[in-house]
């Protein structure tokens, strides 16, 4: 147990940390919002994953936010065991790699919308962070409707969704140099707080604020 504890501190104090601290700093400098209440830092205990969870949205959006993106990072067992190997000197066959997955979200939709018009205010490609670009999932579209359903007018309330996913493979360079992960995900905080602007710019109904939780 005591070599487990000690894995994960290392892990801790070093590479996932530098990730996660080069994505807040690339967002703050794009003028994001953290939604702290949404974020999540967590370890698979029976095989060994980390993953850490977050949201960012823009400044005076109100709560929940129109327009939200949640970012997630999963640090797989087999990464963690070749980034100790790197770090012990030895060459591990593989380079360790975070997984990264995006969900750029429109929500406080009041009715049933096109998610073609969402799409079209996501027609700028992500950029490409390490070496692969983000791929671009289908649209989710989620409904929920008031408990008086089938007796009231009441459009559902929508949220549309597009997901990116990609890889981030942490090279020599990257790990003999955390300090270079800053600006590897500078233009990730640029596209996403751009990305957002065109996203509330639609004009599409949304409800106010206060009107759901």
């Amino acid at each position: 147990m005591g070599d487990e504890q000690s894995s994960l501190i290392r892990v801790l104090d070093h590479i996932v940390v530098d990730v996660i601290a080069a994505i807040r700093s690339a967002f703050d400098d794009a003028l994001l919002e953290r939604q702290a209440i949404e974020e999540r830092f967590q370890i698979d205990v029976f095989l060994g994953d980390l993953s850490w969870e977050t949201s960012y949205s823009l400044p005076g959006e109100g709560s929940p936010p129109r327009v939200r993106a949640d970012i997630s990072l999963d640090w797989p067992t087999w990464s963690q065991s070749a980034y100790r190997s790197w770090s012990i000197g030895e060459s591990p066959e593989d380079m360790p790699e975070v997984v990264i997955e995006i969900a750029l979200r429109i929500q406080r939709l009041n009715g049933l919308i096109d998610p073609k018009l969402i799409l079209l205010a996501l027609n700028v490609s992500p950029p490409t962070i390490g070496s692969d670009p983000l791929e671009a999932m289908g649209p989710t579209i989620e409904q929920s409707f008031s408990k008086d359903v089938g007796q009231t007018d009441d459009p559902p309330r929508t949220a549309v969704e597009v997901s990116y996913e990609g890889t981030f493979h942490l090279t020599e360079e990257i790990l003999s140099d955390p300090e270079s992960l800053v600006k590897k995900f500078a233009p990730l905080g640029r596209w996403i707080a751009s990305t957002l602007v065109r996203l509330g710019d639609l004009k599409l109904p949304f409800l106010p604020a206060d009107e759901e939780d």
